[in-house]
This record gives structure tokens, C-alpha cells and sequence, in this order.
């Protein structure tokens, strides 16, 4: 039926399963007379083990979706894998998704993609409506595409950055429908930005007949994201939502999923891509799929739940007991301090948190971001964030909190040490003065 087992395979099954599909490619036959000039043949036995002998990867040159006569058992695989990882899609809340497939690109250039496509539906439009969220690579892929990127600033309410969906529909009115390619807006984000109003933007976008591609990078592991998509495409226009493979099922940087609710758009997406694609990526998530089953994903995507609560629970009785080094105490005193924190938790390996201190300036293809990172341009403080993503076991989270203590304790010694130092030399200061 094309759908993920409910109880994973063992490894075993799994590569029995991977034989008998490779033994369908052609140039996997016994007495195969190969004469073009692409034929199937690697030169390493090592490289073909590691792809299991699947070498001609998948779709023909004017369809990534095709399939190809010569290579029916890796055709088989990219249909199975699109098949597998639509049905994860509806079981992660997106129930109403008709179409998907896997793209050997990371999201950038899969948002890039869909862009292009759009270009032959809007050949008049030069602009893209973009909530703001200070990622480079979603900002570059507008660029990419050829489209001039129109930002929409981040509005603050209480310490949270929402989407202006004001100011969207005024620069729609300003700009004129017809020169609009599409919103761009992003559910999957670091705090202090929330995901954009999607519900609001897909009623906008139906009213002005304007597409809505949505960036939902590691939205697949959210509930609540994916939640939003849903409603969006309910009561209004969602065309596309793109979401990284790495991000949403643990597997090697390179691929992403591009679905929607029209199959025939997304098959448009499909046929814009030029030529063959690796199949690494389609091989890598089907593999993990089929090992975990329905029931090994949503055991990790509770875990992930778990792990959130956990987090957000324990930050705050940090910086309860530490008060005196909340960051925003750290920016009124020293610039410096920020940023320190940020390389003291790196030295410790600690990865993925992120420590932004305010006024940061970044230019990115001739756009300059002021507060670069905080999604908007005068954010009040300074803050240090952390993700708990799928696969992030309570170990994970406990060693982060042990050493982020040990690492504000080490910075408010330093500060006042340097407070300490600072008293002696105005004291001399005044002593040399009144002696005078």
C-alpha cells in the first residue's frame, strides 16, 4: 500500500529489501552488455556497497518523478520512498496533503525550485512577499530564483516576534497582486520569532490569488507547526510546504520533502527539476523509516515533546537562581559578556545554542540586517536560545543545563573581578587627584 510499516524492520529485512531492488536496475543484471553512456558502472566496490549497488539514481532528465526503464528497481525506490513519507506527513498532523516528493537538494535551493516553477504561472511578477526571519539560506534562495526579497519587519508583542499581516497586505496593495511571485513565510524558527500567522497569510493569499509557499524546515517534528499548515490550507491558500530530511528524520545533510495539497502543482515542481537526481537521500530516509515504523517515530517525536518541556522548565530555574546574569544583565553591562558566554559553551561542546547580542549588522547579497539574528532591528536584550529536536534524550538536555550554570557562574566571577578592578583604579585615581 506505499505506507511505513507500523513496527520497524530489522536491519536485515531491510537490506534483503534493498537487494532485491537493486537486482531489478539493469546494469545489476548477469550478461548485461552495457553500450551508452551512462550505464550503471562504479568503479570502487566500496562506493557501490555503500549505495547497495542502487547507482542509477532516480527520475530521467526531464522528470525527477519518471521512472526509468533500464533502472526499474531504483524507480521503485523513489516511488516507495515518496509513497512512505507522505504517509508520515498526514500521520504528523498535515492529514490533508495529497502530494510529496524527495528532492536531493537541502531546503534552500528546494525553495529555489519552487520559485522557478512559479515563474512560468507569474511571468510578470518580480517580487516576493518575506516575513522576516534571519536565516541566510531561505533569504538567498529568493535571490537565487531572481526575485527581489520584500521584508516584512517582525512586530513585538511582549517578547515575542509575530508576523505583521498589516503591513503584508498594504505592501500587496502597494506592489500591485500581479507583481507578487508569492508569500514566503516560515513556520520552523529560534525564538524570540514564533511562526508566522499562517492562517491569516493563507486567507490573504486567497483573496489576492497569490501563492503561498511556506519554509517548514524542521516543522515535520512539530506538532504545532504542522498544525498551522493544516488550518492555513482549511480556510485559505497554501501551495507548497518544503522541510528539510536531516532536520525532521536524523539522516546525512542533502535532501528535503516538497508537498502540497494540489497534485499537479507538485508534479509541476517535480518536472522543473533538469535531469537525473541522487538517490542517496531518497535511500537514506526510506531506510530509516522502515527501521523505526510509524510506532518508533511518534515514540520520538513524544520524547522531543518531553525533552521541550524539560528545557523550558529548567532554563527558567536557572536563570531564576542566576539572576544577577540573566543576558539581558549581560548587554547592559558588557557587549563583550555576551559573546564570551557564547564561546565559553562552544570550548565546552556545547553545540547549537546561540548566544545574540543586540545592534549585530549582517549583509547578505547586497541586503543589510540590522540585528541580525533577533529577526528584527532593535530587539530589547540580548538572549541565549536552544532547541530540543527530534532524536535529544534527557542526558542531552541535563549536561547542557550543568554546563550553562558552570559557564554563567564563570562569567559573573570575571565581571566582577573586572568590577573589582575598575573600584581600585578609581579609587587610586581620586587619591592622586586630592593629593595634587
Amino acid at each position: 500500500k506505499g505506507k511505513c510499516p507500523e513496527d520497524g524492520w530489522d536491519e536485515s529485512t531491510i537490506e534483503l529489501f534493498l537487494h532485491e531492488l537493486a537486482i531489478m536496475d539493469s546494469n545489476n543484471f548477469l550478461g548485461n552488455c552495457g553500450v551508452g553512456e551512462r550505464e550503471g558502472r562504479v568503479a570502487s566496490g566500496l562506493v557501490a556497497r555503500r549505495h547497495y549497488r542502487l547507482i542509477h539514481g532516480i527520475g530521467r532528465s526531464g522528470d525527477i518523478s519518471a521512472v526509468q526503464p533500464k533502472a526499474a528497481g531504483s524507480s521503485l525506490l523513489n516511488k516507495l520512498t515518496n509513497s512512505v513519507v507522505l504517509d508520515i506527513i498526514k500521520l504528523a498532523g498535515v492529514r490533508t496533503v495529497t502530494s510529496c516528493f524527495v528532492v536531493p537538494m537541502a531546503t534552500g535551493m528546494s525553495l529555489t525550485l519552487c520559485f522557478l516553477t512559479l515563474r512560468h504561472k507569474r511571468p510578470k511578477a518580480k517580487y516576493i512577499i518575506w516575513p522576516r526571519i534571519d536565516q541566510k539560506s531561505c533569504f538567498k534562495s529568493m535571490i537565487t530564483a531572481g526575485f527581489e526579497p520584500v521584508v516584512i519587519e517582525n512586530v513585538l508583542e511582549g517578547d515575542e516576534l509575530r508576523t505583521d499581516i498589516e503591513a503584508v497586505e498594504a505592501k500587496i496593495k502597494a506592489l500591485g497582486a500581479e507583481n507578487i511571485l508569492c508569500v514566503h513565510s516560515t513556520t520552523s524558527c529560534f525564538a524570540p520569532r514564533v511562526p508566522d500567522r499562517l492562517e491569516e497569510l493563507a486567507v490573504i493569499c486567497a483573496s489576492y490569488d497569490i501563492p503561498h509557499i511556506v519554509n517548514n524546515a524542521y516543522g515535520i517534528q512539530s506538532s504545532k507547526c504542522m498544525h498551522l499548515i493544516q488550518q492555513g490550507a482549511r480556510v485559505g491558500r497554501i501551495d507548497a510546504f518544503v522541510q528539510s530530511l536531516d532536520k525532521n528524520f536524523m539522516v546525512p545533510v542533502g535532501g528535503a520533502i516538497i508537498a502540497g495539497f494540489s497534485e499537479s502543482f507538485i508534479q509541476e515542481i517535480s518536472k522543473m527539476y533538469p535531469g537525473r537526481a541522487s538517490a542517496s537521500p531518497s535511500l537514506d530516509v526510506l531506510i530509516t523509516l522502515l527501521s523505526l515504523g510509524t510506532s518508533g517515530y511518534k515514540q520520538l517525536l513524544k520524547e522531543r515533546k518531553v525533552s521541550n518541556t524539560f528545557l523550558k522548565s529548567s532554563f527558567n530555574k536557572i536563570f531564576l537562581l542566576q539572576t544577577s546574569m540573566s543576558l539581558k544583565n549581560l548587554d547592559e553591562n558588557n557587549d563583550a559578556a555576551v559573546t564570551q558566554l557564547g564561546s565559553m559553551l562552544f570550548t565546552r561542546q556545547v553545540s547549537g545554542a546561540r548566544v545574540v547580542p543586540c545592534g549585530s549588522v549582517q549583509t547578505v547579497n547586497n541586503y543589510t540586517f540590522k540585528g541580525f539574528m533577533s529577526h528584527t532591528n532593535d530587539y530589547p536584550c540580548a538572549y541565549l536560545n536552544a532547541a530540543s529536536a527530534i532524536g535529544i534524550k534527557k542526558q542531552d538536555v541535563d549536561t547542557f543545563l550543568k554546563r550553562l550554570d558552570k559557564c554563567l557562574k564563570t562569567s559573573r566571577k570575571e565581571r566582577n573581578k573586572e568590577k573589582n578592578v575598575d573600584e581600585i583604579s578609581n579609587s587610586n585615581t581620586s587619591s592622586e587627584q586630592l593629593e595634587s
